[in-house]
């Protein structure tokens, strides 16, 4: 998983979505595309959640707000901690 927060788009409140990329995933001999979708509720807890595939398709698949953390950096911690395996199974999950 990555090292580093990835690019952010809608970063214009702190209450709004934030998508950030991630490394696509091979599934099936296919890339996939992943994305990190980051938003901070009302109570102060940072929730995410993992899209797969292409954008605004009908194939794009996401999983419930599966992250929750005090803090950004915690919620980053426990995303650099999945691994592809972890990733490739959310993905198949959700087929």
């Amino acid at each position: 998983m990555p090292g580093q927060q990835p690019a952010r788009y809608n970063a214009s409140d702190s209450n709004e979505a934030v998508v950030h990329d991630l490394p696509p995933i091979r599934f099936d001999g296919q890339l996939i595309a992943i994305r990190l979708q980051v938003r901070r509720s009302e109570d102060g807890i940072f929730r995410g959640r993992v899209l797969f595939g292409a954008p605004d398709t009908e194939a794009e698949r996401s999983t419930a707000e599966i992250f929750c953390a005090t803090s950004e950096p915690d919620l980053w911690q426990a995303v650099r901690d999945l691994r592809d395996h972890h990733l490739r199974d959310l993905y198949r999950s959700l087929l």
